[in-house]
């Protein structure tokens, strides 16, 4: 099969073959094979791609996507209030279906919104019927997703079976869903425990992500190092607060880091560390992290990390911004290879923005435009390997309005459940 992607103005993010300012975009059987001014493809089916800018699609490495119920609920919380609320108070009433149907809501909404990719952070593993329900969901929405399993998180339970188990269900890294495995903080557990999870992931060989920060006074990747536990296998998240040496650590030792800056400037993490991770030779990636606080689309995301590091120094260019959302997400996630540009062998990931909009027309720089201005209600149409999964503006084949109803039903329970209100308000721990 093969479809031709014609006439966009084309950002493939990829050095070699820049970026046309009209050009075409040819797919056979799920993968770009060609990007040029023009392509002769007579058998192919054509999008016209006309007034589209024609971008590599998004990647976030980093989203807790079974709260999607609970969207907008702890705009004015602070941290400590958003674990009482959530971890504290609402994941106990959360049952495999409502995983289920925050997971799939949540996915969709990413993919709606440009994210072919995505790393689902789950910690709400209370049984393996939850995290069976979440990567069902996952298999259902039609983006390519890795299954971040926290395992085990916030206790020091032994998780190894468990992890086998889900390893035995999502066996294939480079398909449609992935495995990672979502470390549990050594500040918390030991280090020992983290030794032993570093080794099963390892052993199962699939990558990890560690939620990794400092007060100031904490030296969190010094410790790690001392206790050879820095992998280049592992994603750490956030990274507020620590020293440069200790970015400089983590860059030695392969690393790859996600911020989420939304959350990390509103719940008091401080100023996303963008600048001084790549003063100390870092790509950050990013990610939404959590929707009851902020906003599910990584438009608004790299709006945010632009401005904040350009309010600092003035040195961040919009090209790296696309860049962290794109090629550096994909390399995070262990899938540099397969996607994150419009690449000849590379999965056809692909999403086309409208740049007709009366909020972006004229385009005259088209990166400069999605990075300052880029808002899901641009996302025209969305391929995921090659698969048209948004169309004309519309996700293709989703019942939206059938999964509105189940969702809100599942709110209203859990809500009424562990009393907490959706009005607005502060949490209070039952």
């Amino acid at each position: 099969m093969k479809t031709l992607l014609s006439g966009g103005t084309v950002v493939t993010l990829d050095p070699a073959a820049g970026d046309p300012d009209r050009g075409d975009v040819l797919i056979e059987d799920g993968v770009i094979t060609e990007v040029a001014a023009r392509i002769d493809a007579p058998d192919a089916e054509v999008i016209d791609a006309t007034d589209r800018i024609v971008l590599p699609g998004l990647v976030d490495t980093h989203r807790h996507t079974w709260q999607t119920a609970f969207r907008g609920i702890g705009a004015d919380w602070t941290f400590a209030e958003y674990l009482t609320a959530v971890h504290g108070t609402l994941k106990p009433h959360f049952r495999p279906e409502d995983v289920y149907l925050g997971n799939l809501l949540g996915r969709l909404e990413a993919l709606h919104c440009g994210v072919t990719t995505m790393l689902d952070w789950f910690h709400c593993a209370q049984s393996p019927a939850h995290a069976d329900a979440a990567v069902a969901a996952l298999r259902e929405a039609p983006g390519r997703s890795v299954f971040c399993y926290g395992a085990g998180w916030g206790t020091g339970e032994p998780v190894d079976a468990e992890v086998r188990r889900m390893r035995a269900a999502l066996p294939d890294d480079d398909g449609p869903l992935g495995m990672a495995l979502g470390l549990r903080g050594h500040d918390e557990t030991g280090t020992a425990l983290l030794a032993d999870e570093l080794a099963l992931a390892a052993d199962l060989a699939i990558r990890t992500s560690l939620h990794t920060a400092s007060d100031g006074v904490r030296r969190p990747v010094a410790e790690l190092r001392e206790h050879g536990l820095l992998r280049d296998t592992t994603t750490h998240v956030h990274g507020n607060g620590l020293a440069d040496d200790e970015l400089r650590m983590l860059a030695d030792a392969g690393c790859s880091v996600s911020i989420s800056p939304d959350v990390e400037m509103k719940m008091g993490f401080g100023l996303p560390e963008t600048g001084r991770m790549l003063a100390a030779g870092l790509r950050p990636t990013l990610s939404v992290d959590d929707v009851p606080s902020v906003g599910g689309d990584l438009f608004t995301t790299m709006r945010t990390a632009f401005a904040a590091q350009r309010a600092l120094d003035g040195g961040l260019r919009s090209r790296d911004v696309l860049e962290f959302a794109t090629v550096d997400g994909a390399r995070a996630l262990g899938l540099g290879d397969r996607i994150g540009s419009l690449t000849p062998g590379r999965a056809a990931d692909v999403i086309l923005l409208r740049a007709d909009d009366p909020t972006v027309f004229p385009v005259n720089d088209p990166v400069g435009t999605v990075v300052a201005a880029g808002h899901p209600g641009l996302v025209d149409t969305v391929l995921v390997a090659g698969r048209v999964v948004k169309r004309d503006g519309a996700l293709v084949g989703v019942d939206l309005p059938a999964l509105r109803s189940r969702v809100l039903e599942s709110r209203d329970r859990i809500a009424a459940a562990a009393g907490i209100p959706l009005g607005g308000g502060r949490p209070e721990p039952r």
